[in-house]
């Protein structure tokens, strides 16, 4: 794998490809990730689909603690050490192995949330989230990170009141901060995160992903 000029570096040590969505509550990431692995599955891929936090079964009932609104009294380190907690497993037992099979991996949030969440939305800061995440992902980072950005009060009237766990409902000034986060990353120079706007049409916003893609050098992706 050999990056090509002014893209990221990919690693060498294995042949998958890692690609992260990140965003605030509302986002379409589901959605997009749904569009790309269809695109891929077309293409003849068969893409390894995860989320976070979850993605497995210890990961699983981790996230149903994490999001049930009878957790509301748990406090700020509590729920970043789950969360970390639940990110190390799905790197142990489905990330490392995939990305080592030469797997193209789509991952419903991972490590940069935790930033965004708990680093800005918590206040815990990012360099208590920065160590903790070194922990968890055992020298694995996403090769492309798509950050879909939405103002909060955007992706709360996208969201279905009576399906919403104990992360959306938290005050607005919560949700400010965790898109300041997303913000912060935008315009950090961080080559991995590419910008979605999610004002935008599904299919304005996969065509803007697929896009990124493509200047991408990887062989995994040798058809787009």
């Amino acid at each position: 794998m050999s990056p090509s000029a002014g893209e990221f570096s990919g690693r060498a040590e294995h042949n998958g490809l890692l690609i992260t969505f990140e965003g605030p509550e509302g986002s379409g990431k589901t959605t997009l990730i749904n569009a790309i692995a269809e695109f891929l599955s077309a293409k003849g891929e068969d893409p390894m689909i995860l989320r976070e936090p979850g993605g497995t079964e210890i990961g699983e009932r981790i996230r149903n603690i994490l999001l049930d609104t009878a957790s509301e009294g748990m406090c700020a380190e509590t729920e970043l050490l789950l969360m970390v907690a639940s990110r190390a497993q799905l790197v142990r037992e489905k990330i490392a192995i995939g990305l080592e099979a030469g797997m193209i991996i789509l991952c419903d949030r991972f490590a940069d949330a935790s930033v965004a969440y708990q680093g800005f939305g918590r206040g815990l800061g990012e360099k208590q989230v920065h160590a903790l995440n070194k922990v968890a992902l055992n020298n694995i980072e996403p090769d492309l990170t798509f950050l879909c950005l939405l103002p909060p009060e955007e992706g709360q009237k996208r969201l279905h009141r009576d399906t919403t766990d104990r992360l959306d409902r938290e005050t607005a000034k919560f949700h400010q901060r965790v898109y300041e986060g997303y913000q912060a990353m935008a315009v950090s120079g961080v080559l991995r995160f590419k910008v979605i706007d999610a004002t935008e049409s599904p299919e304005e916003m996969l065509d803007k992903a697929l896009g990124h893609l493509k200047r991408l050098d990887h062989g995994l992706l040798k058809y787009l």
